[in-house]
């Protein structure tokens, strides 16, 4: 069973595609090459996938890349690829959150698409900067807050639009690890250094990492806007310069006559929690459940009534989980088709710009205006926590 408007509907060759950062040993960068090639949309043609000369040539090499198309240079890599003739159509970026800004900024100046890791850059400043680009720029922007790209996350968004919900009144979020428990930051561990550096992770912890993923995916499931916060950010980790643990208070805006209020814990020093990631919207009808780690079900609790279970393809799942699924309810989808379903999404945008086509009203992706959103996010929460979680308009 192929995605809804897989490559045999949606094109006649794959989109040619760069990517920035992502060298050997890079995490991120191995999940968005996954990502790319899982429905055949994408070749990966070109790469910067290092700003060390011998490292990026390394990495082309074992991903067979042709030599005279990696660079060590993402502004050599921007210059030379809008010339060519088959050059990149778009570009991934998987650096760490500093170095989002300025390669955002060479290709959707030259007219390439971007698809960037979250968030979206390191500092609220560099965000509107970006906006303002890629508001000139006739390329398209995708953020990768890939848990938007769960069929059952998708079923859950729907569900809360059709109002079976009814009005919303509590999103809660939580996302808990325990990976940064220990100071490994001081031991060299490379994913904890620069998740931990104010100059290379912006001014959020684990707000930024992984707060910003649960704060983006209770908007999107609930459809709300967030007005205003009030946060208590820790770093408990002695010596640690950014937060390893928040919790947040929400007041959204006014919908239907009703102040929805929120709570989000993220956390990097919780013993027993992995990637914990879950979402829980109740209404005046009813309530949702989902988590991460089980992603193939969904719980709905009609008020009044027994709780019910919805699983992905199966009895009660609707034409928004169905149009990212790929294989038959009971085989279990997770982490990395979420993450191509956003790939996927963003084909389907990117096929309709060549054909010089609207885009198709049911695409749906984080754009850079999500992004913003979970950057005012970070910068509510640092500035709150500074004022003893006093409450801060977002």
């Amino acid at each position: 069973m192929a995605i809804e408007g897989s490559k045999s509907e949606t094109r006649d060759r794959p989109i040619r595609l760069g990517m920035v950062g992502g060298g050997v040993g890079a995490f991120i960068g191995a999940v968005h090459r996954i990502a790319a090639r899982i429905d055949g949309e994408f070749e990966l043609v070109a790469g910067a996938l290092s700003s060390t000369p011998e490292k990026a040539e390394a990495s082309g090499r074992a991903l067979g890349l042709d030599p005279s198309r990696v660079y060590s240079d993402f502004r050599q890599m921007a210059i030379r690829e809008a010339k060519l003739k088959d050059g990149i159509e778009a570009v991934a970026i998987v650096t760490p959150n500093h170095m989002h800004f300025a390669p955002a900024k060479e290709f959707l100046t030259r007219g390439i698409h971007v698809i960037c890791d979250k968030p979206l850059t390191s500092t609220l400043g560099d965000a509107r900067k970006l906006k303002e680009i890629a508001e000139k720029s006739d390329a398209l922007f995708v953020l990768t807050h890939n848990y938007t790209g769960y069929p059952m996350v998708r079923q859950a968004r729907e569900m809360v639009a059709e109002g079976l919900l009814g009005d919303i009144r509590l999103v809660q979020m939580e996302y808990p690890q325990d990976w940064l428990t220990e100071a490994i930051e001081q031991d060299g561990q490379k994913q904890a250094a620069w998740r931990t550096d104010p100059t290379k992770s912006g001014a959020g912890g684990s707000t930024g990492d992984i707060g910003t993923h649960a704060y983006n995916l209770g908007a999107f499931v609930s459809g709300l806007e967030l007005e205003e916060l009030a946060a208590d950010l820790d770093s408990f980790v002695p010596g640690r310069a950014l937060d390893d643990n928040a919790h947040v208070m929400m007041r959204f805006k006014e919908k239907n006559g009703v102040r929805a209020k929120g709570m989000l814990w993220c956390s990097q020093v919780a013993p027993g929690h992995e990637n914990g990631l879950k979402v829980r919207v109740y209404g005046t009808k009813g309530g949702l459940e989902w988590v991460q780690a089980d992603p193939n079900y969904l719980w709905f609790t009609p008020f009044g009534e027994p709780k019910r279970l919805i699983t992905r393809g199966g009895a009660g799942s609707g034409a928004a989980a169905a149009r990212v699924t790929r294989i038959p309810s009971g085989h279990p989808e997770g982490y990395l088709e979420g993450f191509a379903n956003i790939y996927a999404e963003a084909a389907r945008a990117i096929y309709a710009k060549r054909k010089g086509e609207a885009v198709d009203a049911a695409v749906t992706y984080p754009t850079l205006d999500d992004g913003i959103k979970g950057m005012l996010f970070v910068d509510a929460c640092v500035k709150s926590s500074k004022k003893n979680g006093a409450w801060v308009k977002v």
